[in-house]
Parts: C-alpha cells; structure tokens; sequence
C-alpha cells in the first residue's frame, strides 16, 4: 500500500492576478503561434519525459486523492497521456502541412489551399475523475496545435491538482501554458475571460454552465461529458468474455468513469447466466468473500463523502421499489467505500435509470427483442459509450445503424478511448466535438481558407457587371445546369 502525500499547498491566484495572466497569454499568443513543428514536438517530448520522471509521484497523488491502485494509474492516465503526446509527435508534421484542394471549372487559373491555425488562447476545465489524463491530452494537443493554454483542474482531486501545477511549471513558461487551481468561483472568473475555445470535461449540467459562458464571447467549446452508456448483451455473446470485460472497466477508478457501462441490457435467456458471470469475475479479480474485496488494494474509494452518499442513495432508492441485489451492496461511508453491486429487477421509476451512477452500482435489464432493446436505448439521451457483444455481425450492424451518440466499442470495452486513431466524444447530451489524435489537434486549429489567383486574366472577369453579356448568360445557363 503506498504512503499517503502530505497535504498539498493550493496556490489560489486572485482574480487581478488571473486576468494579468489570462492577458500574458494574450500578448504572447502569437510568437507561440509562430513555432514551427520542430519547435512543438520539443515542448511536447519535455512534458512527456516530465511524466515519466514523475510516474511515482502521480501514482502517490491519486492514492492520496482517492485510493487509485498504482496499477490504474499507470494503464488509465500515464500511458494514455504519454501515448496521445508521442503519437501527436510523429503526426504533427502532416497536421500542420498546408492541405490542396481543388477548384472548379469557373475558378481555372486560381488555386486553394487549408491551413491549419491556433485559435488562440485556449482554457481546459478538468474533472477529479482523471486528473492528469483529461487535462493532459487536450493540452498535447492544444501545444500540438500552437496556442497558449490555462488549465483549471479540480479542486476535488487537490493533490493531483498540485502535482499537476508543478510539472507543468517544469515544461512551459506561464505566458504560454499556466495551472490556475481554485474552486467554483475560480473556474467562473475564468469562465468571464474571453478566451478562444474552451474544453471542458464533467458533467451534463455543468457543461450547460460552460457553454453559456462561452457564448458571451463567442468561443467555440468541446465539451466531453457522459451520461447513460448503456451495454448490450444478446442470447450469442461470450458471457466470460462479456462479463469479465464489464466488471473491469465498471470498477475501473472506482467507476467514476465517464466510459463505464451505467447499465446492461441483457437478452432474458442469458440474464441469469450473466449475473452469475459477474460474481464470479468480481470475486476474481477483487476477493472471494466481501472481507477481503473491502481489503482489495485494486478498488478505488468515492472522491469525497457526498459522492458516496450520492452513489449510496441511489442503491437505497433502487432496492427500496423493490430492485433486488445480486451481487454486492456492502458500504462504509467511513472510508467512502461501496463494494462493486449488481443489481437486478430494479422498477422503472428508480432514480438509477434517470442520472448517471458513477460508482460501483451496475444495474440490468432484461429484453426480449432486438427492436425492444434498441427503442429503449433511444428513447434516451445519446450516450458517450456504447458496449456490444454478440457474435452475430448482422445484429451489430443493426445496433450501430439504428442507435446514435458516442463511440461503440464490440466485444470488448474501452477500446475506443485508448485508440488514439479514433475521435473520442459523444453528442448533444454526452457532448460536443471530439479529442485524441488529429481530431483533438483539429478542435484547437481553426481550418483557414487561402484562395490565390494566378492567372492575369482570370475567368472570373466575365462575371463582373455590368451583367448581361451574352457569354454570362451562356456560362450561368450551362453552371446552372451542369456545375
């Protein structure tokens, strides 16, 4: 078991101090945007050694916040960060090269062209969840994407907040990239700034707050939230496969995980199987008795009490309608503890169906029809995730094509986060614009258009007034009809 961290000293800059540092930025914006990609890939190669150099101290900040297993950390924000960082290395190259495109018949004789710009001055709110993970890769790729950066990580997360502040400290002047720590209030100072873009991680309702603040200023914002992601399990799957996946990436960070099932949908045939098949993998990886999952040094704790107790309500809720525990349901709101839960025949008016769970809480559902199942998944908002398994393609391609949201992953779980070839996030509900790779490089560009004439008598001259030629009407008679 690792050592707790002493209590970290939170440096809370004052509004004044915040603003002069928000216009620091500002001033400073375009020299930054000036590097080239040689210039990008150092600073980017600079935070990446600084995680590795800090591996142990991350691992101890997030134990002291709350209970990572080392492990975790490792798989689930180290690696993730640094991968993300080194694969923006060997692209960026071609990111930042300026993109040809065609142009049309008419246009003969000029050329165009894509390149790829900072915004500017970009904020990243971050959530306690990952602390290093998702304020970390948004930054790689703002860096990537040449803009000055400040971030606010969570002050429920604080010694991870603190570690944070001083590694990027270690990598960037705060002109160009700053961690300004702080609570509610903080984040809604900064929240009046008129930066460029905004990311934000958290949740639906919070991510409301942040869009309306940044309409004020017209900033574009990416917005990765949740929501109810549900898993899909039909009468073909692999229940080994299916339920072994499910209960790791469900207590994967103690659930707090915006990717983790918050549900299963299960055929009824295999439902019981399925229950049974969770036990024994919770039993697996975590203790056979629930002395000795309590005792489990791979099981996170809640984040502060009035998440345990949020989490905990909606297992009192749930069960006090009449849902049945199958597996699980022990808690200590001593050390903010809830065993990983199964929970079955939990009614529909339970308010586990309505909010996103974040804990260990896994309830199921039975269904009967494929079309049951996937009228019951869009009769709601659209999810971040989506989890199939099944080994009937055609049924996963009727899933996929008649579902909507966020990444689906097949048979397995969370593939579509670790691959940073694909975009991470969801729509309307679980969120707006995607990260990871060159999609998180493209949220902190701005696409700009560069149209160049060439020719010294261009064909565009016969469209200038005064109008009515005879060749005009002949060219918009023959664009009308056949451009």
């Amino acid at each position: 078991m690792m050592e707790v961290a002493a209590s970290p000293t939170q440096s809370v800059l004052t509004p004044d101090q915040i603003s002069k540092l928000f216009y620091r930025q500002q001033a400073h914006q375009y020299e930054v945007a000036r590097s080239n990609a040689r210039a990008r890939k150092a600073k980017l190669w600079r935070l990446h050694d600084a995680l590795v150099r800090h591996r142990e101290d991350i691992r101890a900040a997030l134990w002291a916040d709350f209970k990572k297993p080392a492990h975790e950390v490792d798989i689930s924000e180290t690696i993730c960060v640094n991968s993300e960082i080194r694969h923006a290395i060997r692209h960026l190259s071609s990111w930042l090269t300026p993109r040809r495109v065609g142009v049309r018949l008419p246009l003969l004789g000029s050329s165009a062209q894509i390149r790829y710009e900072p915004k500017g001055v970009c904020l990243i709110i971050g959530p306690w969840n990952f602390p290093f993970n998702l304020n970390l890769i948004p930054l790689a790729s703002a860096v990537a994407a040449g803009n000055c950066v400040v971030i606010k990580p969570s002050e429920h997360a604080p010694h991870s907040a603190a570690l944070l502040r001083q590694i990027v400290g270690e990598c960037f002047a705060p002109e160009e990239v700053a961690v300004v720590e702080g609570d509610v209030d903080v984040a809604q100072y900064l929240l009046s700034l008129p930066f460029n873009h905004i990311f934000f991680t958290g949740s639906t309702g919070v991510g409301k707050i942040v869009m309306q603040a940044a309409a004020q200023h017209l900033a574009s914002v990416t917005l990765e939230l949740g929501g109810k992601s549900p898993v899909l399990v039909d009468e073909t799957a692999d229940l080994d496969r299916a339920a072994s996946r499910i209960m790791w990436i469900k207590c994967l960070n103690g659930g707090q995980t915006c990717i983790a099932p918050d549900y299963v949908l299960v055929h009824e045939s295999v439902h019981d199987a399925l229950v049974q098949k969770l036990q024994a993998w919770a039993e697996r990886y975590y203790g056979l008795t629930p002395a000795a999952r309590r005792q489990s040094p791979d099981l996170s704790r809640m984040v502060h009490d009035r998440h345990f107790q949020s989490v905990k309500n909606l297992l009192d809720d749930a069960v006090g309608r009449g849902g049945r525990v199958a597996f699980g349901g022990q808690s200590d709101a001593a050390t903010r503890y809830l065993e990983p839960t199964v929970l079955t025949d939990v009614p529909e008016d339970a308010r586990i169906w309505e909010q996103e769970i974040f804990g260990y809480l896994l309830p199921l559902r039975r269904y009967t029809t494929t079309e049951e199942a996937i009228g019951y998944i869009n009769a709601r908002p659209q999810p971040l995730s989506f989890y199939i398994f099944s080994r009937r393609e055609s049924y996963i391609e009727k899933v996929i094509r008649e579902t909507r949201g966020g990444g689906v992953c097949i048979n397995e779980c969370a593939l579509q986060f670790f691959n940073p070839n694909l975009p991470f996030g969801g729509q309307n509900a679980s969120g707006i614009g995607k990260s990871h790779g060159e999609s998180g490089f493209l949220e902190f560009s701005n696409a700009r258009s560069v149209a160049r004439q060439h020719s010294p008598f261009p064909s565009t001259n016969i469209f200038l007034p005064p109008y009515g030629s005879r060749l005009m009407n002949l060219a918009l008679n023959w664009m009308i009809r056949w451009l």
